[in-house]
């Protein structure tokens, strides 16, 4: 229930702020023929977007279409509902695999370079992991676009395969090659757009769980695990990273924002059609209905991933279940 309430809360300011800062007028004001102010108001008033009406009477109407599950409609007339249909999906696919591949890379890379503390591999993950820090993700994935070109190239002079990295959209329009192909063309798209958003989730887990790793392996209950007769891996992997991995699982909400933020810029400059990418383009068009269902959207996976943080952090902790 609390985190409703602060999905309700978010969403609610979003609109507010998009309803008081955008101007869907200027999308009628500037066609040519230029209709005139009644026809403009009348046909803002169908949208519910008309600047002239009170901002509350406006959120109240819109408030009581979300209820029913309608999120009202776009500058063009189009259901907000149809276009969260279509991108929906393409977001999660991308934050999805970001986070699991990120995170879980990320973890298994810290805990390691803890257990071999300042060895080689210790110091090149973090190099490489503030490299990651240190770069906009911006220009991570414009970088990326560049080594696939090269990378093609040199993939066709060799093997004679054409073109294996694709970053232009999410699929090839008009393919049609079945199941298996479509499977495989859409994987080939899939592959920069994810490695972009993972490499910015592993450098952060990775950092965080090999500091949390180093708290716990000089503790107690890892030496009285090892004079019980445990092996040193035994000991590590069913004590030490067990209790290092909980406040790393706490962490893990506060960089699924960051997460999100980061599928804006990747979907954008991959031609992806996700929420992300209509979040910018709605803001460009004055839509405010489209901005406020975005921010629903983003508010919904940061509490599903607090609400999964919290069953992570019961099952990695006994004394959560008991209490």
């Amino acid at each position: 229930m609390n985190y409703l309430v602060l999905v309700v809360v978010a969403t609610t300011c979003a609109y507010l702020l998009a309803a008081s800062a955008l101007s869907p007028r200027v999308n009628y004001e500037n066609q040519s023929p230029r209709p005139t102010e009644a026809a403009v108001d009348a046909r803002l008033d169908e949208l519910n977007l008309n600047d002239k009406t009170p901002l509350a009477e406006r959120w109240m109407v819109w408030a009581g279409d979300v209820v029913t599950g309608d999120f009202g409609k776009t500058v063009t007339g189009s259901s907000v509902n149809d276009q969260i249909e279509v991108r929906i999906l393409v977001s999660l696919r991308l934050i999805v695999a970001g986070v699991v591949i990120g995170a879980t890379l990320g973890v298994a890379v810290g805990a390691y370079a803890a257990v071999k503390q300042y060895g080689w591999f210790d110091q090149a993950s973090t190099a490489a992991a503030f490299l990651v820090l240190a770069v906009p993700a911006v220009v991570i994935a414009i970088s990326l676009q560049v080594v696939a070109i090269w990378l093609n190239g040199l993939m066709s002079e060799a093997f004679g395969i054409p073109q294996f990295f694709v970053f232009n959209g999410e699929r090839t329009p008009g393919l049609e090659t079945g199941f298996l192909g479509t499977v495989w063309d859409r994987f080939k798209h899939m592959v920069l757009p994810t490695i972009a958003l993972a490499l910015g989730q592993f450098a952060a887990f990775s950092r965080y769980q090999r500091n949390m790793m180093l708290d716990v392996l000089g503790s107690d209950f890892v030496r009285t695990a090892r004079a019980k007769g445990l092996t040193r891996r035994s000991a590590l992997l069913k004590h030490a990273l067990r209790t290092a991995l909980i406040p790393t699982v706490t962490y893990f909400t506060f960089t699924f924002g960051v997460m999100m933020a980061g599928t804006t810029f990747t979907e954008k400059i991959y031609n992806w059609k996700g929420m992300g990418s209509w979040l910018i383009d709605s803001i460009a068009t004055q839509d405010v209905h489209a901005v406020a269902a975005v921010s629903c959207f983003m508010a919904v996976c940061v509490m599903a991933a607090a609400f999964l943080s919290d069953i992570l952090y019961a099952w990695l902790d006994p004394r959560v279940r008991v209490s």
